[in-house]
């Protein structure tokens, strides 16, 4: 899975964008990028501010995902930013941002896969939700997931450190995964663990709908609530589908900057935004704005913001006015 390898220009004998053209990219992709973060920071606050939030396994996971598409977002940002402006940096540089980026990629499948498990626990076996989604276990689900997921930029890293002279990490290059982790074992490792990665949370996925909506079926009461997790469930299908992306599509880009080579600039910049930048809106649209708990007082938030700052504006005025 390349990074660089959709955001970048200048390389492989591409043209460069004009200046006017790239900065208006790069301004672009720093205020979406400003945007979400400012939606997720309120979010993180908003669940740090109320303890009750704390004993919601559903809302931990829920914010252990907007932390990590945060994390994701700043780094791929950074990465388009830095290929413009610099061009080549530091290998050693590189291969942490690149590891980095991976880890919080294929996080975002696997967080994905347990909130729909806790979605069908919740509806098919309400009795024992209690016992079965505790505090405790879903920190220790959280462990696991960094442990699965850091397990694969580390094995790069250490066939990256055993194949190549250590002078390599003291280098300028174009940050990119296939250029930091060359070696044609990592790239038949990463295709082995990715296709049993999306087989196992594709599963998962459909597993936990087909059995919500067996329960709607049977079910007399309380359909709204399953009819929410039956929807919510859904989105992460979709979501899941926009993450496989990353996977398919330097394949994809390749086969479309062979036909019309005249836009590869676009066609690269295209991907970018679908890609790593519009499926980070869909995870505070499907629980920040779905969830009428969490809606709540993460309005009551965005209330008092936009109210602090509606008082400050006076104030700033007659500060200038007799400064």
């Amino acid at each position: 899975m390349n990074f660089t390898s959709q955001m970048s220009v200048g390389g492989g004998g591409y043209p460069k964008d004009s200046f006017s053209i790239a900065l208006t990219k790069n301004i672009v992709a720093m205020l979406v990028w400003l945007a979400l973060s400012i939606i997720n920071g309120s979010m993180v606050h908003t669940f740090l501010k109320h303890n009750f939030f704390y004993e919601d396994p559903r809302y931990i996971m829920f914010i252990y995902m907007v932390i990590n598409d945060a994390l994701q977002l700043t780094l791929v940002t950074a990465l388009y930013v830095v290929s413009y402006i610099f061009f080549k940096i530091h290998a050693s540089v590189c291969c942490l941002l690149v590891m980095t980026a991976v880890l919080t990629t294929r996080s975002t499948p696997l967080i994905l896969a347990g909130m729909a498990v806790e979605r069908y626990l919740s509806i098919c076996f309400p009795l024992h939700y209690g016992h079965i989604c505790t505090v405790s276990r879903t920190i220790a689900l959280i462990v696991v997931i960094l442990f699965l997921t850091v397990a694969v930029p580390l094995t790069d890293l250490l066939i990256t450190l055993i194949k190549e002279p250590l002078g390599f990490f003291r280098t300028s290059i174009f940050c990119d995964h296939s250029l930091v982790f060359r070696d044609r074992s990592i790239y038949y490792k990463n295709a082995a663990f990715d296709s049993i990665y999306f087989s196992f949370v594709t599963l998962t996925l459909l597993y936990t709908y087909c059995k919500i909506m067996l329960t709607a079926h049977a079910a007399s009461t309380d359909l709204v609530s399953i009819k929410r997790a039956r929807n919510t469930v859904l989105l992460h299908g979709v979501q899941l589908l926009l993450c496989m992306l990353a996977f398919v599509v330097p394949s994809l880009q390749a086969a479309l900057i062979a036909l019309f080579p005249q836009f590869v600039l676009e066609i690269r910049y295209i991907f970018f935004l679908l890609v790593y930048i519009i499926p980070r809106f869909l995870s505070p649209m499907i629980y920040g704005f779905r969830d009428k708990k969490f809606r709540k007082y993460w309005a009551r938030y965005l209330t008092c913001r936009r109210n602090n700052i509606s008082r400050l504006r006076p104030a700033m005025k007659v500060n200038l006015k007799f400064g």
